[in-house]
């Protein structure tokens, strides 16, 4: 009998800068953290490489088009489960030094805000997982992990 293989759940997030803004999307209505800020991102639907990914996800959420290879790998994180079983994710972060499109909430039913803030004064009702990643990558750390969900 075959064994079954340890199986993780993989997420890409873009980093958009404006100057010394970043763009955060306040969640809503999505049952995990809402009412707090994070950036444009979502998991990988299979047979997608993570680049690809990010491209369907910045239009599905922001309207805005990026080229795949205009994206700058800037961070990865490992998380161990959030004390659930089969909660495990590896985390892949990337910017986007440039994008065609006006930004535009295309997800009013999950995100109630999409707003540029700056870098160095995040809000403080972020997701503390982006919080951290956004103050690693301006340190030039690019990776990080956690036993236990960041707080």
């Amino acid at each position: 009998m075959a064994k079954d293989r340890f199986k993780i759940i993989p997420a890409v997030y873009l980093l958009l800068r404006k100057d010394d803004q970043v763009l955060l999307l306040r969640r809503y209505n999505t049952g995990y953290q809402d009412g707090k800020y994070g950036l444009v991102a979502g998991h990988l639907d299979g047979d997608e490489l993570a680049r690809d990914a990010m491209v369907r996800e910045a239009k599905e959420e922001a309207w805005i088009t990026v080229n795949a290879d205009d994206l700058d790998f800037v961070h990865v994180v490992h998380r161990l489960s959030r004390g659930e079983s089969g909660q495990e994710r590896v985390d892949l972060f990337y910017e986007a030094s440039k994008w065609q499109g006006e930004i535009t909430n295309m997800e009013p039913h999950k995100c109630d805000d999409l707003s540029w803030f700056p870098i160095n004064d995040l809000p403080d009702n972020i997701l503390p997982l982006v919080g951290r990643v956004i103050k690693d990558i301006s340190k030039g750390i690019n990776y990080s992990e956690y036993t236990e969900e960041p707080v």
